[in-house]
């Protein structure tokens, strides 16, 4: 039976990306596997970086935040945290000098990093604590970047596309361009086409880039 709705190229989209539950479940796996292996392998990391962190001026370890995930539900994000304590108030004064276009806040200099900030920026260690995201099912480890709330409002119906999937802790844009990623042209890809290989790639990609910072 017709429904009305079969010739809709956002139907047609969400069909496809929903599709290839083999590819899902395989991913699914792999994610819990992975992510629970790291934990483990990189607790002393862990430590280290909470030990400097605290220490640069007392503040928490972690850093959380809402994010909107896949089907547009909300979820806590966890990160180590690179900014100052109060980096959300100190956000409104820095509007203004904003470096990307469309509903995305990145500062090149952003005078909130703390110094030991700088450094798991530039080598994506801030990202670790997403793993227990990637545990716990609220992320994958390949995926489009969780975005805020408020940039979720400013979406188009273009860029709503990347909330068909889940979130990830690694993707084109911390694979590739970074800091100088558009928003129209890396953040809201959804990763087509979605094959094992194509995610193996991202992490390997995205490895590199601990040793090898590509956009700070």
């Amino acid at each position: 039976m017709d429904m009305g709705y079969s010739s809709s190229p956002a139907y047609v989209k969400q069909s496809k990306v929903k599709g290839r539950p083999l590819y899902h479940g395989i991913k699914r796996l792999f994610d819990f596997l992975a992510s629970s292996i790291a934990l483990i392998l990189l607790s002393p990391l862990f430590l280290w970086l909470a030990i400097k962190i605290h220490g640069e001026d007392g503040g928490p370890v972690f850093y959380s935040q809402i994010r909107i995930g896949k089907d547009e539900k909300p979820f806590r994000i966890y990160k180590f945290r690179s900014m100052v304590v109060n980096a959300e108030k100190l956000k409104k004064e820095l509007l203004e000098q904003n470096e990307v276009e469309g509903a995305m806040f990145k500062m090149h200099d952003d005078p909130r990093i703390t110094k030991i900030g700088k450094f798991i920026r530039a080598h994506s260690l801030d990202e670790l604590p997403q793993l227990w995201n990637v545990l716990i099912g609220n992320m994958s480890l390949v995926g489009p970047r969780p975005p805020l709330p408020n940039e979720v409002e400013q979406y188009t119906d273009y860029d709503k596309q990347r909330l068909l999937v889940k979130p990830g802790c690694s993707g084109l844009w911390q694979a590739t361009s970074r800091n100088a990623a558009d928003f129209a042209d890396i953040m809201v890809q959804v990763h087509q086409p979605e094959q094992c290989l194509f995610d193996l790639w991202i992490i390997i990609k995205t490895i590199g880039v601990i040793f090898h910072p590509n956009g700070m």
